[in-house]
């Protein structure tokens, strides 16, 4: 008798293929990170590393005469996770909690990480400064305002404060006080672009995106005088002008602290201090509130 051949299932031939081409898939991407060209690699995946604090590890910052706080609020700021890809720094978050770190940039950015040897050029300095001076950050994903928000809050000096009213202005969007607020919640690498700089008209220091205790902390730590800006504010005192050199400043602006009492003057509002006969100060342009 001979024997007869069964004739192949289409079906089950098609299925068959496509597990094994997924199964091909699976593994060219999996071994990409050791085949692919490093240029390549960069395109897809970011880098990330984990450094201590420069500027808060080992110091204690706490401002001359001030009583003991406890327990440092910003203790968590001694380690910080940097992510970075080939266009810039793009993440930061403090702590050591790598899975964390690494969850958290791909849910946000949609990118896998791999451990980098050494920080990106740059970043050291950038921290210690307060400030991203020439390292590159990469700020896609933001919106053209949260871009113009942050870039108007990384030319805030190292020791001084601006309001929110300040960065709204020089974003272009002097009404939009409020978005500012939430514009600066979402800075992807705070540190380098310092929201921490950015105040209450008040004078209090307002919200941020590690804590308000810790924002003191840093404020503090950067020696601005808050008790002094707080106690100005409560006597309705946001500009300080001089008569010796006619300019009107903020009143963290370095050329405000220079000002002897004799020859000090307090405003509530910048108009007040125009129609005074004070012109604004060309560093720290005082803005007009919305």
């Amino acid at each position: 008798m001979t024997p007869t051949h069964a004739t192949p299932d289409p079906t089950e031939t098609n299925a068959l293929a496509e597990t094994n081409a997924l199964a091909e898939t699976a593994a060219a991407l999996g071994d990409l990170t050791a085949d692919a060209p490093p240029t390549l690699l960069d395109r897809i995946v970011a880098r990330r590393i984990t450094i201590p604090a420069p500027f808060l590890a080992g110091a204690e910052h706490r401002a001359p005469g001030a009583p003991d706080a406890g327990p440092d609020p910003a203790e968590d700021l001694t380690h910080l996770q940097i992510a970075f890809t080939d266009h810039g720094v793009a993440y930061l978050r403090p702590g050591t909690d790598t899975a964390a770190f690494t969850a958290d940039f791909r849910a946000r950015f949609a990118r896998p990480l791999l451990p980098a040897d050494r920080p990106p050029a740059g970043l050291l300095p950038a921290l210690r400064a307060g400030r991203p001076g020439d390292l590159r950050l990469d700020l896609r994903g933001l919106s053209d305002f949260e871009t113009a928000v942050l870039r108007a809050a990384a030319t805030i000096p190292r020791g001084q404060t601006r309001p929110y009213a300040w960065i709204a202005a020089q974003a272009g969007r002097p009404k939009a006080v409020r978005a500012v607020g939430s514009a600066l919640g979402r800075n992807p690498v705070p540190l380098l672009i310092p929201c921490h700089r950015v105040t209450r008209s008040d004078g209090s220091p307002g919200q941020y995106i590690f804590g308000a205790d810790t924002k003191i902390r840093l404020l503090r730590a950067e020696n601005v005088n808050l008790d002094e800006v707080t106690d100005l504010a409560r006597h309705r005192v946001h500009f300080l002008a001089s008569d010796t050199t006619g300019v009107v400043c903020y009143p963290t602006c370095h050329n405000a602290r220079r000002i002897t009492p004799a020859h000090r003057h307090g405003f509530a509002t910048l108009a007040e201090a125009r129609a005074a006969g004070y012109r604004p100060c060309r560093h720290c342009r005082p803005a007009v509130p919305a």
